[in-house]
């Protein structure tokens, strides 16, 4: 069926477009940049980008800007570094964060960053592992494959292998990363000024924030070397200029069914949206109650709010007729096609049905499934911990392909790292989260449902709360060392409440998942592969991947747009960050900002808007020009392109970006690093471009 469906290949080859769309490396569309814009990116060009950029493991973008590991991200992606290395004596989210010498730069606890450094297709191998199979059997097949080739690429703990879907299971590519995971804390400015604006500039435009940090990865307790960097541009961006983002898109749907978009409509994005909606309630009031308590939680809070803007930014998206209009002109176009030749029928027979059956099931699965196995009953830090710790007992003694994805060679290092590495944990916090869940699950289900009469017996959720939280000794890294290494007969033998919690629920969590993998994720997954190569079949290859939080290059300008009538103009400025200070939360300027100003001229750009395509994943970017140099860093997009996870629009959609010189104005007059300007500036002149 695979080489009937491909050998009918670009019956109608989309042209690609080039300031449109997340790009893998290995089909950038380097002709259509430079038809529209006169600049050809050489592979060298290419080469060079992609190994300055970074992943962080935990969802956001970075790079190298220095050839001494130096790496710049975004502070919302590390804020909860800097609260680990927070106290109630040392508050580096209020006050900032500088390290004047490497002996000075503070370890993130949690912190993973990946390169990569080779990308092998292996769509043949999944295909064969997979062939002739459907349902459960299908999906099994293709995990056991994933494991097996991703245990094969990982020679060393310094090595990340993952097997990446594209093309919706069109194509599988093999990412070999090289991995870091002493990671330090070099720069963060205040919280406040990080997130100037508060909430209320989130996804807005003009914005005025200072969303930077740096860090420095490390190697033998030395400052690692890191040849492949992104030196700092000698001028900065200029509105029309030529910009290019290299990051991690988290996801888009962009391919999807339109069963799939009524599904995220009409069923996932409500009950999200009512989810958090909550969450932030509650985080409001319990931060309201105490300095200590604001401290510990504001990080949390800003997420929500930002989580909870995006879902309600997507779900407007999907309530615009237009777009279903659109789509599903998309897709009867497709199914024209595919009906109109046997071979492609015949491949792709009861797909779109199929997928809609599974949608519906989910819709009836979806309350129990994220009660008990995604988390949303049990939102506790020190539950997440021990949850791991048994299935990691069960599992890991597995054969690696058997095992659940998380807990396979590949992952190992990253889970024992997140087990092993010591952090506060704010036990006030948790336990009103774990309360606040334990209560969502009793009106989820309802009282009389038999998983909540077993988990909560006759205790209420705030006092099961409180006896698990005050009672675990999880928060110790070496108890959970020992029950880490002790595996299975130390689980077993643990009387601490919280694991003994954590093997209540666990039975529950897993036969609710193996039904979900079965009759949804297992359906989803073939039936979306099937439909993938029909596409592939009848377009070609000519048009992007949706993102899968795998490195993407895009081509864009520097270039506002009109809202209302009104021109949005790209570039802000230090002069209109201090207009914007009211002395008020969230936009009072820190003190740092207010004793600088007139060191830098009120006409520096701060922030700038661009028509690149990014998606959440992107936060910390590097942003840059046709020399591969940095002109700005990612960190947000305006209120138009949270539709951008269905279908981007050129003319509305905007990225957001701190401007280069901003960055570096303030890092060398209001923060006083001129020590990591000079390193950036050194950096710099020693660089050579690539060809172009």
């Amino acid at each position: 069926m695979d080489r009937a469906l491909l050998a009918l290949g670009l019956l109608m080859a989309l042209p690609a477009v080039a300031d449109e769309g997340m790009w893998t490396y290995d089909a950038f569309p380097v002709e259509a940049v430079s038809k529209a814009h006169g600049f050809t990116p050489t592979q060298a060009w290419l080469d060079k980008v992609r190994l300055g950029s970074v992943r962080l493991a935990g969802g956001c973008s970075a790079s190298f800007v220095s050839p001494e590991g130096l790496v710049m991200t975004n502070h919302h992606c590390i804020r909860g570094c800097i609260e680990d290395l927070s106290s109630p004596k040392e508050d580096f989210l209020a006050k900032g964060f500088l390290a004047r010498t490497p002996a000075q730069e503070r370890r993130c606890p949690k912190v993973e960053a990946n390169q990569l450094v080779k990308m092998t297709d292996v769509t043949a191998r999944m295909n064969t592992a997979t062939k002739g199979l459907t349902g459960a059997a299908f999906n099994t097949a293709l995990k056991r494959e994933m494991s097996a080739v991703e245990s094969e690429c990982t020679t060393s703990t310094d090595v990340r292998c993952d097997v990446v879907t594209l093309f919706n299971g069109g194509k599988y590519h093999l990412y070999e990363y090289r991995r870091f995971q002493d990671v330090r804390l070099v720069f963060a400015p205040e919280f406040s000024m990080a997130a100037f604006g508060g909430d209320p500039d989130n996804f807005n435009f003009p914005r005025f924030g200072y969303d930077v940090a740096f860090m420095r990865v490390w190697k033998d307790d030395a400052p690692a070397k890191s040849p492949d960097y992104l030196p700092w541009a000698k001028e900065g961006a200029k509105e029309g200029d030529l910009v290019f983002v290299s990051g991690h898109p988290g996801g888009t749907d962009r391919k999807v069914t339109v069963a799939e978009l009524e599904s995220h409509r009409d069923v996932y994005l409500p009950y999200m949206t009512m989810m958090l909606s909550e969450s932030r309630g509650m985080l409001r009031s319990f931060a309201a109650s105490s300095p200590e308590r604001y401290r510990v939680t504001r990080a949390k809070l800003r997420a929500v709010e930002n989580g909870l803007k995006s879902l309600r930014g997507r779900h407007q998206a999907l309530a615009d007729p237009a777009l279903f209009t659109r789509k599903r002109q998309e897709e009867a176009e497709l199914r024209q096609r595919v009906e109109a030749n046997a071979e492609l029928k015949a491949a792709t027979a009861g797909a779109w049905e199929e997928t809609a059956k599974a949608l519906d099931e989910y819709r009836r699965l979806m309350p129990e499934y994220r009660m008990k196995e995604a988390g949303d009953a049990f939102s506790s830090e020190l539950y997440a911990i021990a949850k791991h710790l048994v299935r990691a007992a069960e599992e890991l003694p597995k054969p690696n392909a058997t095992r659940l994805r998380e807990y396979t060679d590949a992952q190992v290092p990253s889970l024992r790292q997140q087990l092993l590495r010591s952090a506060p944990i704010a036990k006030d916090l948790d336990e009103s989260t774990l309360a606040f869940g334990l209560g969502r699950l009793r009106e989820t289900l309802g009282a009389d449902d038999p998983f909540v009469r077993e988990v909560l017996g006759t205790e209420s959720p705030e006092g099961l709360a409180r006896a698990l939280v005050r009672g675990t000794k999880l928060g110790d890294v070496k108890t959970r060392q020992a029950l880490l290494e002790g595996g299975q007969a130390a689980v077993d033998a643990s009387k601490d409440p919280m694991v003994l919690f954590a093997r209540k629920v666990d039975a529950q969590a897993r036969a609710v998942r193996s039904r979900y993998e079965d009759s949804v994720e297992a359906v989803l997954r073939r039936n979306g592969e099937r439909l993938a190569k029909a596409r592939l079949a009848v377009y070609g290859t000519s048009g992007y991947p949706d993102a899968t939080f795998t490195l993407r290059l895009n081509a864009g300008q520097v270039k506002g747009w009109e809202e209302n009538g009104r021109p949005v103009a790209p570039l802000t400025t230090f002069g209109g960050a201090y207009a914007r200070h009211t002395g008020k939360d969230p936009f009072k300027l820190p003190d740092s900002w207010l004793k600088a100003r007139g060191k830098v001229p009120d006409s520096t750009p701060l922030d700038m808007a661009t028509t690149n395509d990014i998606i959440g994943g992107n936060s910390g970017s590097p942003m840059v020009d046709r020399d591969g140099r940095v002109v700005g860093l990612i960190f947000d997009g305006n209120l138009h392109s949270l539709g951008s996870r269905y279908a981007y629009v050129p003319e509305t959609h905007r990225a957001v970006a701190v401007h280069g010189d901003g960055l570096i104005a303030a890092l060398e007059h209001v923060y006083g690093a001129g020590h990591v300007v000079r390193e950036l500036r050194a950096a710099s002149e020693a660089a050579t471009s690539p060809a172009k």
